[in-house]
């Protein structure tokens, strides 16, 4: 189904997810994105994995997890790290960097970095 242009504002999320909730659990919003600075929010996806692939550049990915435990990892273009259900989680951009997201968007949050 065709959507309207992609802002990467919250509220783009909530439109998308209001949109497709007949999707359920079942949906993935499948989205690529090219990035050219620190991410300034953090997001959590309850209903599933996040699948991020790194196209171009390279980008680190913060994680938070439900029990206090925080993670960091680095992918480059080729590589892929999971964001599993309820872990919060920004990323940082050194240059430019581009990455392919495979995202279980029902109940999507966010939050300022």
């Amino acid at each position: 189904m065709p959507q309207p242009d992609f802002t990467g504002e919250p509220q783009w999320y909530e439109d998308y997810i209001a949109r497709n909730a007949t999707d359920a659990n079942d949906g993935r919003l499948v989205a690529a994105h090219r990035f050219s600075g620190n991410w300034t929010g953090w997001e959590m996806h309850p209903a599933g994995d996040e699948v991020v692939l790194c196209i171009s550049g390279a980008m680190t990915l913060h994680q938070e997890f439900p029990d206090g435990r925080c993670e960091t990892v680095t992918i480059a273009a080729g590589d892929y790290a999971i964001n599993p259900p309820g872990v919060w989680h920004t990323a940082d951009i050194e240059g430019e960097a581009e990455a392919l997201f495979i995202t279980p968007a029902l109940g999507t949050e966010h939050r300022p970095r």
